[in-house]
């Protein structure tokens, strides 16, 4: 049964070594896998999985340093990373003002709510699938 007040749930994510920090309050509004290249190159993986808060539910601690880079659509996005283990934590993107995507596996929680959202598929490895009945697919 969901809580009364879905903004007092708050999980909190972090960084290999702790020190980088973002607390999120409430319900993610998505959920998303993204294969592009860049997404694969920036997580080291096949995927990347991002859950998406309005900014005004992430609040950032800890020191960071930031790397802008154009993903495959072209639009520009900032990811904060650790300066000292060099985690990727979270990232803003132009194509998404108001918002802030963090690493779903920076939560090291295994119960977290499944993704909703399959994207740039056309990219991605024939070993993977991402199934669920509820999960919308793109090219």
């Amino acid at each position: 049964m969901a809580p009364a007040d879905a903004q007092a749930i708050i999980r909190t994510a972090s960084c290999r070594c702790g020190q980088l920090q973002a607390r999120c309050s409430g319900e993610p509004v998505r959920i998303s896998v993204c294969h592009c290249l860049a997404c694969q190159r920036r997580s080291g993986s096949a995927f990347a999985t991002q859950a998406r808060w309005p900014d005004a539910q992430v609040e950032i601690t800890g020191r960071h340093r930031d790397y802008v880079q154009a993903g495959d659509s072209g639009t520009r996005a900032t990811f904060r990373f650790c300066p000292d283990c060099g985690a990727t934590l979270c990232f803003r993107s132009d194509g998404v003002p108001g918002m802030t995507m963090v690493a779903v596996g920076a939560f090291a929680d295994p119960a977290f709510p499944p993704p909703t959202v399959s994207v740039y598929e056309e990219r991605r490895h024939p070993w993977v699938a991402i199934t669920g009945d509820a999960v919308e697919h793109y090219d």
